[in-house]
């Protein structure tokens, strides 16, 4: 058994219901598709005038006789139909039992079908809403590796092959698989002459479509990481759009696209030959099977005699036979491109649990704390920290009490941004400890932990909805007025209600409707309206021109007020207020003090104001 196929198992588990009465609606499916062929003969042998006369109605004996006894009892109801009303009524008969068994097998197969729908739209929902909830839980520094698109196709395409593919192995495994069986056994008891004879041609024609399918899997997969490539261009295309057109690089960008979506071209036309080949092809070996059984069974039914005269094979039988014999072919026709169907299922699969199994680094200790305040202080000590090889942050410590302004400073590259990305937990120190209120912050529910802080960052990350529901991210269930008074505190309650819909008004992609400096104050606002006791600002004002600044800088005073802040600074003329600055140089500190001490050192944030006041 594919591993894949186990590791679905558990998102089949809640509709077991629906597999159980999908393999049972399949089977009667399978014995009422078998019986409608058969039904065919009493009716021919009406028709023909051939039908077995039997006078005395027969009895049941035991199990073990009903075929013979079902057989019996029909062609004795035939017979007193056609000596008492007439062949019309004889022939009527028949023709509804036809018509019957048709319906039922039609029934059936609607029921199965039903049934198979509501386990792969549920298996589907559940197994998008796992990798959401995976793509969430996982940890920053994942997403530092990885292309986004290549997430958003296993996310929606492979689960989506995975829905359409995979379960076509319940058809695989009983529906058709059974029919052929009905179908066979059928057929045995017709002619067993015969049926040795078809069987000598089938293992043949499964072979050969068998050597179609097995490159299929591979390609597969290869297609599926081209179309997740394909949508990592759309998506960095769409993203750095301003980019792309102010260095007129739009003739390149193209060109990478149309050389990735060829190259799925190519990889769909071949897949595509292969599943558009199974099926004339079984249809073609199954039609020379069946041009073969005309020859033989016809020589059956006019030229071989048993001992009585009679032929070995009646018409009525033979006519049957062929048709049971054609019943074989749409089967496994739908068993050739189903397990064509299953080998992309299953390439669709892995790439899915490659994602789910991935191990997150970053998840609460079994008996985390939740802590709801912050009383005393954050204390950072011997942090040492890497991304890849080089170290990033060397020794560092620092204590943060209560109600403080620390401000981090230094050149691009010094460590700054790593110790917001460390206070928070995107990532995990490597070595040190870091703790508020002497509780290691590894100790405490990342819930209740990122519920004491804030965080602004330097890009404004909001999203394609009203002002209301971006602020309320901060603070689910807030009240209108609540939101009014921390656009106030940011600064950012004039340019709201000068909007069409005030609060209530959509600020597109990305906000992408509103200035830089408006984002960044509608950032400010939603940390304000959360009200945490810890704030980090992580060069919330780096972004924005002079006149923005102003006001972004006013909003940051006013929310900083009775907060203890981390501000993370690229210009200088924003942090002078601080209680403490600390200077930063290639993860280590080099300085640290108040605004009017640093300058009196004349050392490295002497020389960073002097060449800011020079630019």
């Amino acid at each position: 058994m594919d591993e894949n196929l186990k590791k679905i198992a558990p998102f089949i588990k809640p509709y077991k219901f629906h597999v159980v009465w999908n393999v049972i609606y399949n089977i009667l499916y399978a014995f009422f598709s078998t019986l409608s062929f058969v039904a065919l003969i009493p009716m021919l042998d009406v028709l023909f005038g051939n039908a077995q006369k039997v006078l005395k109605k027969p009895i049941y004996t035991d199990i073990t006789e009903i075929s013979s006894y079902g057989k019996d009892y029909l062609y004795y109801y035939i017979t007193t139909l056609s000596q008492n009303e007439g062949k019309q009524y004889a022939l009527l008969l028949v023709v509804a039992l036809v018509i019957s068994t048709f319906l039922f097998k039609n029934i059936f197969n609607y029921l199965a079908s039903n049934h198979l729908m509501i386990l792969k739209n549920g298996v589907l929902r559940d197994l998008r809403n796992k990798m959401y909830n995976k793509i969430i839980d996982l940890p920053i520094s994942y997403y530092s590796e990885k292309r986004k698109g290549d997430i958003m196709a296993r996310m929606l395409g492979d689960v989506g092959e995975v829905q359409h593919s995979f379960f076509s192995i319940l058809e695989l495994i009983v529906k058709e698989p059974m029919t052929i069986i009905f179908t066979i056994i059928t057929m045995f008891y017709i002619s067993v002459k015969l049926t040795l004879f078809v069987f000598v041609f089938i293992p043949i024609s499964g072979y050969i479509i068998s050597l179609i399918g097995k490159s299929l899997k591979s390609k597969s997969e290869r297609s599926q990481q081209e179309a997740g490539y394909l949508i990592s261009i759309v998506e960095e295309t769409l993203s750095g759009l301003k980019v792309v057109k102010s260095y007129t690089t739009e003739a390149f960008f193209k060109g990478k696209f149309d050389q990735s979506a060829t190259s799925l071209q190519r990889l769909a036309n071949s897949i595509g030959r292969k599943n558009n080949l199974a099926s004339p092809f079984s249809e073609f070996l199954g039609i020379v099977v069946i041009a073969v059984l005309l020859w033989y069974g016809g020589n059956m039914v006019l030229v071989e005699t048993l001992a009585n005269g009679e032929p070995v094979l009646a018409g009525g039988q033979f006519i049957a036979y062929m048709g049971l014999a054609y019943n074989i072919l749409t089967p496994a026709k739908a068993i050739s491109k189903a397990s064509y169907a299953v080998k992309s299922g299953i390439a669709a699969a892995q790439r899915v649990f490659e994602v789910l199994e991935v191990e997150n680094t970053i998840v609460d200790e079994p008996n985390a704390l939740v802590k709801d305040s912050f009383t005393s202080k954050i204390s950072i000590e011997n942090i040492n920290f890497r991304y890849e090889q080089e170290s990033v942050l060397k020794n560092f410590s620092l204590d943060i009490p209560k109600g403080k302004t620390i401000a981090l400073v230094g050149q691009s590259g010094s460590g700054k941004s790593t110790i917001a990305n460390l206070l928070t937990r995107f990532y995990d120190v490597q070595e040190g400890n870091i703790s508020i209120d002497g509780v290691n912050i590894k100790n405490m529910t990342m819930h209740s932990l990122r519920s004491l802080m804030g965080l602004v960052t330097q890009d404004s990350i909001l999203f394609n909805d009203t002002i209301k529901n971006n602020l309320l991210i901060g603070r689910p269930g807030a009240s209108d007025e609540d939101i009014v008074d921390a656009l106030k505190v940011a600064n950012a309650y004039e340019f709201v209600i000068d909007l069409p819909n005030g609060i209530d008004t959509n600020i597109g992609d990305a906000g992408g409707k509103l200035s830089g400096g408006q984002k960044q104050r509608l950032s400010i606002a939603r940390a304000v309206l959360k009200n945490p006791p810890i704030m980090i600002l992580d060069e919330a004002t780096s972004a924005l021109d002079t006149e923005s600044e102003n006001l972004v800088q006013v909003a940051l005073e006013n929310m900083m007020q009775n907060r203890t802040s981390i501000v993370i600074a690229h210009r200088l003329s924003t942090i002078q207020k601080a209680d403490l600055i600390v200077v930063m140089k290639k993860g280590e500190i080099v300085e640290q003090g108040t605004h009017a001490e640093l300058l009196a050192l004349n050392g490295t944030y002497s020389n960073l104001v002097t060449l800011q006041s020079l630019e």
